[in-house]
C-alpha cells in the first residue's frame, strides 16, 4: 500500500509551489510515461507553424477567502492561430461532449466557418472581462487597420477554479488578458499551474494547462497537429495512464482537501475541460468538426466521462488556406480528402491524451482559498504502477 505523505512533507512541497510556478516543469515523457505517435519539435500546439501561446498567471494571498481580496489562484491563456502580426481568419469548427460550460463566439463561427480571433481561456466568472479586453486590445493595436465598422466575436472559454481561487472576487482584469495576448509566442509551452489553468483540478489531483503534438505523413507529405488543454475534470477512480488504472490503485494517496463546499452542488467529478486543436493540414470547417469530435476519445482514454456538471468544449482550426477569407471575391481552397483523414483522427486522440497527462505531471501541490489543498500527481508512484503492469521496464 502506498504511504500517505506526512503533514510536514506536504507543507514543504506546498510552500515551494508558488516559487516554482513559472519554471519549466518535467513532462510525462521526461519521467518515462510511454505514448503512441511521433511528437513535433516542442511536443506542443506551437509545433503548428504560426501558433502562439501566452499566459497571465495570478497567484497571491493565503487563508480564508474574502471576495475581492483573495486568495487568488487564476489566470488567462491566449492562443493565436497565426500570431499577432498579419493575422487572418482561419477555418474552424467545434464540438461539445457535455455543455455545462461556455465558449463565446461559436454561433458566428458555426455560421461562417472561420475563427477570427485568438482563443482565450480563463475561469468561469471572468469570461466577460476577457471578451471585452480582446476587443479593446484590437482597438489599441488597430487590428483591423482602416476598415470601418468592423465587428468580431471573441472566442473565450472557461473552466471553474472556485475550489482554489477567489472566483467571486472577479480577480481577472483587462490587464491580465492583455498580458496573455502580448506575451503570446511560439516555441516551448509551459504547463501545469499557469495561465487559465492555474487553479484547476483533474482526476483526483492537481490539473492545469497542458499541450502535446503529433507529426504524421499523408501521401508523402508531413502534417502537424497539436492540442492544448485546460484540464479540470473527472474522478480519481477513473484516472488511466498508458492503459493502466492508476486512479484505482492510488486511492490511498492524498485526495483533495476541500472545505466549505458542503452546501454547494460541487462534488468530485465536477469540472470541465477546454481543448484547442490546431493543424496545418488543409481541412474545411465540416472536416474540422470531425476532428473536434475525436477529442472526446482522447479525454475518455485518461478517464473523462462527460459528467453532468462538466463543460467539455473543443475547438479545432486549420492554418492552411491562408487566403480563404475574403469579403469581396471568390477564392480557391485546398481540401484533404475525407478518406485521408484517419491519421489526423489518431493524432488528435493521441495528442489530447498526452496533453492532459502533461498538465497533471507538470502541476504542483497548491493551497488555495480557505486552506483548500490540491495534491500533484505522484510521479514515482505512477511509474511503479506502470512497471507493475508491464508498460515500462
Amino acid at each position: 500500500m502506498l504511504r500517505r505523505l506526512s503533514k510536514i512533507s506536504v507543507a514543504i512541497i506546498l510552500s515551494l509551489s508558488t516559487t516554482l510556478a513559472f519554471a519549466q516543469k518535467p513532462r510525462a515523457r521526461d519521467i518515462g510515461i510511454p505514448f503512441e505517435g511521433t511528437p513535433g519539435k516542442w511536443n506542443a500546439i506551437t509545433d503548428v507553424p504560426g501558433v502562439e501561446v501566452g499566459y497571465s498567471t495570478i497567484i497571491s494571498g493565503s487563508g480564508k477567502n474574502y471576495a475581492g481580496k483573495g486568495p487568488v489562484r487564476t489566470g488567462v491563456t491566449a492562443i493565436f492561430p497565426n500570431g499577432k502580426v498579419n493575422h487572418h481568419p482561419v477555418f474552424a469548427n467545434w464540438y461539445t461532449l457535455n455543455g455545462n460550460g461556455e465558449m463565446t463566439g461559436l454561433t458566428w463561427l458555426t455560421e461562417s466557418g472561420f475563427l477570427e480571433t485568438p482563443v482565450m481561456i480563463t475561469n468561469t466568472n471572468s469570461v466577460g472581462v476577457v471578451r471585452d479586453a480582446v476587443l479593446k486590445w484590437y482597438v489599441e493595436k488597430n487590428w483591423y487597420g482602416n476598415e470601418q465598422g468592423w465587428y468580431t466575436y471573441p472566442v473565450v472559454a472557461e473552466t471553474w477554479d472556485g475550489a482554489m481561487n477567489d472566483i467571486y472576487g472577479f480577480q481577472v482584469k483587462e490587464s491580465n488578458a492583455w498580458e496573455a495576448m502580448n506575451n503570446a509566442k511560439t516555441g516551448p509551452v509551459k504547463e501545469g499551474n499557469i495561465g487559465g489553468g492555474t487553479g484547476m483540478l483533474c482526476l483526483g489531483f492537481k490539473g492545469g494547462s497542458g499541450t502535446a503534438s503529433r507529426v504524421i505523413t499523408i501521401d508523402g507529405k508531413p502534417y502537424t497537429l497539436g492540442a492544448f488543454v485546460q484540464s479540470n475534470f473527472g474522478r480519481k477512480k477513473n484516472l488511466t495512464i498508458a492503459g493502466v488504472p492508476v486512479g484505482q490503485e492510488l486511492k490511498d494517496t492524498l485526495n483533495y482537501e476541500i472545505h466549505n463546499l458542503a452546501n454547494s452542488h460541487h462534488q468530485e467529478g465536477d469540472g470541465s475541460i477546454i481543448v484547442v486543436i490546431a493543424t496545418d493540414a488543409p481541412l474545411l470547417p465540416h472536416q474540422l468538426k470531425r476532428i473536434a469530435e475525436r477529442v472526446a476519445l482522447g479525454v475518455g482514454r485518461v478517464g473523462g466521462r462527460g459528467e453532468n456538471s462538466s463543460g467539455d468544449i473543443f475547438i479545432a482550426f486549420s492554418t492552411a488556406n491562408p487566403d480563404a477569407f475574403n469579403r469581396d471575391k471568390s477564392v480557391q481552397v485546398e481540401m484533404l480528402p475525407n478518406d485521408k483523414c484517419n491519421p489526423l483522427y489518431e493524432a488528435t486522440v493521441q495528442s489530447v491524451e498526452e496533453a492532459i497527462i502533461n498538465a497533471m505531471v507538470a502541476a504542483e501541490n497548491m493551497e488555495g482559498v480557505n486552506g483548500n489543498k490540491a495534491y500533484a500527481l505522484p510521479h514515482d508512484a505512477v511509474m511503479r504502477l506502470l512497471k507493475k503492469h508491464g508498460m515500462v521496464k
